[in-house]
């Protein structure tokens, strides 16, 4: 067992998996209307090349938590036996999903059954109208009912992902947080990030952490959790005192790639060091020539140990990675 630890004495325990880059949302600050060109299904890995390289991390590798994400992970078809073998490769390791909620509703007793741990949704708002308006489909509905789903299957707690965009949501953060609240659902707010394959991202136009403190502290009262923060990326508030809270996550204005604890597989088997990489590491390509699960894991090691200090938004040098979120993975 080598641990996953780049030059700066970081430690990679967190394994973002995307199985797919293909969505059915349209949201505007993730990809055009229109969609995009999907990944070719003979460059993505195959259901087996998933579970091994899964495999190699966390037994050669000690990584101790999972996150299945996209595109949207729920239209991956294979995704429930994923789950399934993953678990049987540990017991005791930490198995996650982020999705969008929509088709959640028909599988969250089936990923629950196989050993899913939890789950994580995107919902920028509650308000079919705004929801339309930023997705591009009128599914709200079954958001709404993907999430009670979830909780009914024991998929908690349930963490909600909300991102407001200045002029569209960004006065219904109180609400969101209310119609959180009421549910037992673990809010998290988070700045827009230069992801969006429009590449239309901009620093002035994005909602800042403080203005949603603004927006929030606006009708609750917020003071900080006394929980170590850790290698979360979430700082976490105590709302109204608690004991509930809500979560912000502050990745531009407040970076926090210093206790980053991160590493992402793409659905066509590269590594990403970091979210906002712009160089990636082939394992596919070892793969299927014959690697051994050694040389494999000698591979990571090596895409590992060239991690970058930080993502450097703010350095006037930084260029957006060529690869949207919806082909990285969350």
């Amino acid at each position: 067992m080598q641990p996953l630890v780049d030059r700066y004495g970081r430690v990679a325990t967190d394994l973002r998996v995307s199985l797919t880059d293909r969505c059915n949302l349209r949201c505007s600050y993730c990809m055009p209307a229109e969609g995009l060109d999907w990944m070719p299904t003979a460059e993505q890995l195959t259901d087996d090349e998933v579970v091994r390289l899964i495999g190699v991390a966390i037994q050669r590798l000690g990584v101790r938590e999972v996150r299945f994400t996209g595109g949207e992970p729920l239209v991956r078809r294979g995704l429930v036996d994923i789950v399934r073998r993953t678990r049987e490769l540990d017991p005791e390791v930490e198995l996650s999903i982020t999705s969008n909620g929509i088709g959640l509703a028909r599988t969250a007793g089936a990923l629950a059954e196989a050993g899913l741990n939890r789950v994580n949704v995107s919902l920028d708002t509650v308000r079919p109208d705004t929801f339309g308006e930023i997705t591009r489909r009128d599914r709200l509905d079954d958001v709404v009912a993907g999430l009670a789903a979830a909780e009914a299957a024991g998929l908690g707690p349930i963490k909600v992902n909300a991102v407001l965009l200045r002029g569209i949501n960004d006065d219904q953060a109180p609400e969101l947080l209310r119609w959180c609240l009421e549910r037992d659902y673990q809010l998290r707010f988070i700045e827009q990030m230069p992801l969006d394959a429009q590449h239309g991202w901009s620093r002035e136009g994005m909602v800042t952490a403080d203005e949603i403190f603004a927006h929030l502290e606006q009708e609750f009262a917020l003071t900080p959790a006394s929980e170590p923060r850790g290698s979360a990326p979430a700082e976490l508030f105590l709302v109204d005192g608690g004991p509930a809270t809500v979560g912000v996550i502050a990745s531009v204005t407040r970076p926090f790639c210093g206790d980053c604890d991160r590493v992402r597989l793409t659905a066509d088997g590269q590594v990403r060091n970091c979210l906002f990489a712009r160089e990636e590491s082939d394992l596919r390509s070892a793969l299927r020539a014959g690697a051994s699960d050694a040389d494999l894991a000698g591979r990571w090691l090596t895409a590992m140990a060239g991690k970058a200090a930080g993502h450097g938004i703010d350095d006037p040098t930084f260029l957006q990675p060529d690869r949207p979120m919806s082909a990285i993975g969350g």
